[in-house]
Parts: C-alpha cells; structure tokens; sequence
C-alpha cells in the first residue's frame, strides 16, 4: 500500500509565495511520475504540474513562469514552489504518485490566495 501525504496549504495574499510538500511511502518500484493537480469549487480538477523519477518537469501553460516542481533525489517526495499567486489559483491541491500499474492519490490541501 502507498500512502501520499501532502502540505503547506494556507491563507496567501494575492502576489504572494507559498510551498506546497507531498511525500510518498511505501512500495514504489521504478518509473513514476509525481504530480500536482488542483480543484476549484465547481470545476473539474486540473493538472498543474508533474515530474518523472528522471526529474523531467511538465507544467500547465497557466502556471508556467509562476510554479516550480521539483524532486529530491533518493525521495519519493515532490515540491510545489508557488509565486506570484492569484485568486484563481485558489483550490483544493491534490499530489498524486503514479507508476506505470498503478496511482495513488493524496488527500488535497487547501490553497486560498485572498486579501
């Protein structure tokens, strides 16, 4: 069973950063994809970012420039880097861990970007 526990979520100001964590555990066998998807109330959930076990990033056009994915090595862990925030961006960020057999999806945390 893998288990996907992600964190940070909070109240932000409009212009302002925030760090979202999600860490895996469990038993993950080789190539996976992490990922960070978000849902807004009343519309479907939305892929934001994501990154291989290669460490190769694939970004929403809506967030490029403004988000950074990244993944330490040896970690079955991914970061959220989240600048220049704006209201619609507010939302439910969920973390998923995916292999090639199988997915797992975390709980979400609540992003509120908001004066």
């Amino acid at each position: 069973q893998v288990h996907v526990v992600e964190s940070g979520g909070t109240l932000v100001q409009p212009g302002g950063s925030l760090t979202l964590s999600c860490e895996a555990s469990g038993n993950i066998v080789g190539f996976n994809v992490m990922g960070w998807y978000r849902q807004a109330p009343e519309k479907e959930r939305e892929l934001v970012a994501t990154i291989t076990s290669n460490r190769t990033p694939v970004y929403a056009d809506f967030v490029k420039g403004r988000f950074t994915i990244s993944r330490p090595y040896a970690e079955n862990a991914v970061y959220l880097q989240m600048n220049s925030l704006k209201p619609e961006d507010t939302a439910v960020y969920y973390c998923k861990i995916q292999t090639l057999r199988d997915e797992w999806w975390g709980q979400g945390t609540q992003v509120t970007v908001s004066s």
